[in-house]
């Protein structure tokens, strides 16, 4: 499981995953994830290189979602593919973190 964070315009932070968000894999970021979590405001979560996500997946994001949240601020998840995008749907996750497949339309709602 990999992470890479970049920084986008208007104070978003771009965490990008790739591999399997199975137990291994989320156990490989959680603290560094929680960690950005934690300093963002505006959060855009690329899953576009997720290619299994587990239940142990989901509370990693979903944790994450509350740090950001707490803070008055909104994350979103971008580009999952429809295997991982059903698996949040599914979940209901899609109710409370919105998925985006356009940058600029997630963008626009991190910073409404």
């Amino acid at each position: 499981m990999d992470m890479t964070t970049e920084n986008l315009a208007n104070d978003i932070t771009r965490i990008i995953l790739a591999g399997k968000m199975d137990l291994a894999g989320a156990q490989q970021i959680d603290l560094k994830f929680s960690a950005v979590s934690g300093n963002s405001k505006r959060l855009l979560v690329d899953l576009e290189q997720i290619s299994f996500l587990a239940s142990m997946g989901i509370r990693t994001l979903v944790i994450g979602s509350k740090a950001v949240q707490s803070k008055g601020g909104k994350m979103a998840f971008f580009k999952p593919n429809a295997d991982v995008a059903q698996v949040l749907t599914a979940a209901g996750i899609d109710s409370i973190i919105p998925i985006f497949q356009d940058l600029t339309t997630a963008s626009e709602y991190l910073t409404s």
